[in-house]
């Protein structure tokens, strides 16, 4: 393939700001802005009729927990689904996030925890609360994606696209941007369409609707693109060509096609 049809990768200093020794990266700034961004959006959500009834300064709270459930949760399954005898060897690796290594799965559960946890603690009613935050989840599922490709990690497969890019630990061979295609699908595409939904207030109505839509959509969106991302290297594709995240991905889709059945009362739990 001729070199012209090959994108750079844009030479990105991880670190976004230094001060003495002490560095910022960009991977820890966008998680903190999609947190932000999100419970900015969740605070003005509130105010919708038939909305969840909490207070502003408990969403204040609930962000402390979500953001303690998403780095939990997404560190402790990275490690646990993707690569635990590397830090079974090198456990003192585990806490040391800013190097990469988050898992959405984990991140899910971790959150899903909190919620029940936080929900309990404060007699707030579980659905609506989930239905909330789901509708802003995939603010941070786009700021997120974005940090994988400033750290150019997760690439995807060779290809010969015209919009292929040479990752540098990726090798000379193009690849697809599968990070941007994941901040595109499973972040602006799926705000867009829980956004609406949550905006809808027949919706609201039904605890557990956008919850379950967001589930769906994520499963849907990522059952895609790991069409196009390259699996770890340590663990390969799996029956028939599928990959780790198709498979951890269909039990969300499940859950969530169960959360929309219910929400329309075809099923009952």
């Amino acid at each position: 393939m001729p070199d012209l049809l090959v994108i750079a990768y844009p030479d990105i200093n991880p670190i976004a700001i230094r001060i003495g020794p002490l560095g910022i990266r960009w991977y820890a700034l966008a998680y903190m802005a999609g947190l932000l961004a999100g419970w900015r959006l969740m605070v003005r959500q509130i105010r919708l009729p038939d909305s969840v009834e909490m207070t502003k300064t408990q969403v204040d709270d609930f962000l402390v927990w979500a953001i303690v459930g998403v780095i939990l949760g997404g560190r402790l399954g990275y490690v646990i689904f993707y690569n635990p005898a590397q830090y079974l060897q090198n456990p003192l690796e585990i806490p040391q996030i800013w190097l990469g290594g988050m898992s959405f799965h984990g991140g899910l559960a971790g959150v899903a925890i909190a919620t029940i946890w936080f929900a309990r603690r404060n007699n707030i009613r579980f659905l609506p609360l989930v239905d909330a935050a789901a509708s802003v989840a995939p603010v941070g599922i786009l700021f997120g994606r974005l940090a994988n490709f400033v750290n150019g990690e997760l690439w995807g497969r060779t290809t010969d696209a015209a919009w292929a890019m040479a990752f540098p630990s990726g090798g000379p061979l193009p690849r697809h941007p599968s990070q941007l295609y994941e901040a595109a699908l499973e972040g602006l595409v799926l705000l867009i369409l829980v956004q609406w939904l949550y905006r809808t207030e027949a919706v609201r109505r039904q605890s557990g609707m956008v919850v379950g839509a967001f589930l769906v959509g994520y499963a849907a969106a990522r059952l895609f693109v790991e069409l196009f991302r390259e699996p770890d290297a340590h663990i390969g594709f799996l029956i028939a060509g599928s990959t780790l995240g198709q498979w951890l991905s269909l039990p969300v889709a499940v859950l969530g096609i169960v959360l929309i059945a219910r929400a329309r009362g075809t099923f009952r739990l």
